[in-house]
């Protein structure tokens, strides 16, 4: 039986998917480095099942901006699954400085099945992508003698207005049952940002957040 943490602890939205899914898309997309291939193009030689590959191209359609970007940014995609969604990311970034990354676009393919209200659908995989870009960047809580260091907003960073991407979703046509987008556009945007941030850098970023400690103040 594993021990009590000891400490309240609540529902993370995605579960395990997103857990998983970073260590799996970032370690598909350093085999795609080393095998000297576009990201996209590894996925495909991987993928032969209809609607993932669908789900594939409608992202690298969406995404062509990635193939001209200015000096100093760069791109990267990862896919995820989550009770049935099917989705793929494309995340592009640059860094101006040394504790923060600035996220300029989001191309985001979604597969969930049948598609009752398309404007929600666009809406929770946006919340979702937010939720996921606040979670990877900065989202961490700290303990000093049992208590929690970051207690209200002056001393936990997230994302502002003016510093959010430009999101951009594609709902692929699909006649499976509707599978739900509440949670699987967490998943995919800790990886695409990693994936990115490995070319921006040249070297691995394998835990999260990217930038433990930041408040507020250091925007």
């Amino acid at each position: 039986m594993p021990l009590p943490a000891g400490i309240p602890i609540g529902f993370w939205r995605s579960v395990g998917s997103s857990i998983n899914t970073f260590a799996v898309e970032c370690t598909i997309d350093e085999l795609a480095q080393k095998a000297n291939l576009d990201p996209f193009v590894f996925r495909y030689n991987l993928i032969s099942d209809s609607r993932r590959l669908a789900v594939l191209q409608a992202a690298d359609n969406m995404s062509l901006w990635r193939k001209s970007l200015p000096a100093g940014h760069f791109w990267g995609v990862a896919m995820a699954e989550w009770n049935g969604t099917i989705v793929c990311e494309v995340a592009e970034v640059s860094q101006p400085t040394t504790t923060s990354l600035r996220v300029y676009r989001v191309a985001c393919a979604v597969d969930c099945g049948q598609v009752i209200n398309p404007n929600q659908a666009e809406a929770q995989m946006q919340g979702g992508i937010v939720h996921g870009l606040n979670a990877a960047m900065w989202g961490q809580i700290t303990f000093t003698a049992g208590k929690a260091n970051q207690r209200n907003f002056n001393n936990y960073r997230m994302i502002r207005m003016g510093e959010m991407p430009k999101i951009t979703v594609q709902l692929v046509s699909s006649n499976n049952p509707p599978s739900g987008l509440g949670e699987p556009a967490v998943p995919p945007i800790a990886p695409a940002l990693a994936n990115a941030y490995s070319r921006l850098k040249g070297s691995r970023v394998r835990t999260l957040p990217f930038f433990p400690g930041a408040t507020m103040g250091d925007l």
